[in-house]
């Protein structure tokens, strides 16, 4: 038994870790990095899906959590802007712990959703589904962080951005205003980097489902 939880806790840090470097890798790959900033990590969430799909919603949530705060660490820079009077991304220090809370604690951690579909009788759809709403539930937490904290920056994007060239942008412009132009902003913004994301996610964990090493580990 404690083998096995041995085994369990190195297979873990191994693929966070393993998650963490795609998504560090992946922020000096300037094609999937969009112009407006977002970046498409190319299925860095997979290995978290994989430890749910694998151990079970404890271990998936568990490690989930712990990649959350590996990424507030990769992303000082980032993070630490928000708590820095002198910095332009500085907006008081209520709202950057609010920030902070769910676009990493929450948005990652809920990723551990992924567990709850590990009893699909496929493993390609069960991992496929998983990624699907783990990742669309770290699609929620970013769109409420952007809908809550960063609904000023709703008309530059869709007036001073690539995004003015688009008939809809005008049309949303002309129609919204306030929480609900916020809100169009956020889910648009959010939705540029993550719907891939959660493609491609899907993709290569239904393509995976069936290596070995997945199939030996599942509990």
């Amino acid at each position: 038994m404690k083998n096995q939880k041995t085994k369990k806790i190195v297979t873990c840090a191994v693929l966070i870790a393993m998650g963490t470097a795609i998504s560090f890798v992946c922020e000096f790959i300037p094609f999937l990095n969009l112009p407006f900033g977002g970046t498409i990590t190319v299925a860095s969430l997979l290995p978290l899906v994989l430890i749910g799909y694998m151990f079970g919603p404890a271990w998936g949530f568990g490690s989930a959590f712990i990649y959350s705060l590996l990424q507030m660490i990769v992303g000082f820079k980032t993070v630490g802007a928000l708590f820095t009077p002198t910095s332009d991304s500085y907006m008081g220090i209520g709202i950057a712990f609010g920030v902070v809370l769910l676009d990493y604690v929450c948005a990652f951690t809920s990723v551990g959703i992924s567990s709850f579909f590990r009893g699909i009788k496929s493993p390609a759809a069960a991992i496929a589904v998983g990624s699907i709403v783990g990742l669309l539930a770290c699609y929620f937490f970013h769109f409420l962080s952007g809908a809550l904290f960063y609904g000023a920056w709703a008309e530059w994007f869709f007036t001073d951005t690539i995004a003015k060239d688009f008939a809809i942008s005008r049309a949303i412009m002309k129609n919204f205003s306030g929480a609900g132009l916020a809100a169009i902003y956020s889910l648009v913004y959010n939705g540029c980097y993550m719907i891939p994301e959660i493609v491609i996610t899907a993709v290569v964990g239904a393509a995976i489902a069936n290596v070995p090493i997945i199939r030996k580990n599942r509990a």
